[in-house]
């Protein structure tokens, strides 16, 4: 009997403020990264704000291409003929 309230002693005087400091530093760390992913959260949030008008830039990109390739196609074609 005198063994067991010596385990129980140590039990409590030595392992659960063990226990109890390691889950506070895990605890810790867990709002640590909480606090990092709401920070990425926001900036991904701008981000995604920010990227709206990327089709119709690349649309109007398209057909900025298109315009310039028929014009180089007219002046490659003139420059053939001028050299031919």
């Amino acid at each position: 009997m005198v063994l067991w309230w010596i385990g129980n002693a140590v039990l409590l005087l030595v392992v659960l403020p063990v226990v109890i400091a390691l889950l506070n530093r895990v605890l810790a760390a867990c709002e640590r990264i909480r606090a990092a992913t709401d920070t990425i959260l926001v900036g991904g949030v701008e981000l995604a704000g920010q990227l709206e008008p990327v089709p119709a830039a690349l649309a109007q990109t398209d057909k900025t291409i298109g315009e310039v390739a028929v014009g180089a196609t007219r002046y490659a074609g003139s420059v053939a003929k001028l050299l031919g």
